[in-house]
């Protein structure tokens, strides 16, 4: 979980994003959503941490489904 802290925290320092959403099999661990907030503020540059980290909203299969949606563009 320190791992994923520092790359989200770069991740903030470098673009500071509104949100983080995970997406693939990463979203479907639960504890990253508890454990990794509190860790962010020892690798983020401003005192305070406020971009939340959030599932994505349909699934480990989001990838998956946004191809499909491609299928008829690509002909």
């Amino acid at each position: 979980m320190d791992r994923f802290s520092r790359a989200c925290a770069m991740a903030i320092n470098f673009l500071d994003p509104d949100i983080i959403v995970l997406g693939g099999g990463v979203s479907n661990l639960d504890s990253i959503y508890q454990r990794v907030p509190p860790l962010l503020a020892r690798h983020v540059i401003t005192p305070t941490c406020t971009t939340p980290i959030v599932r994505n909203k349909h699934g480990d299969s989001s990838g998956v489904r946004g191809a499909a949606w491609l299928w008829d563009v690509a002909e």
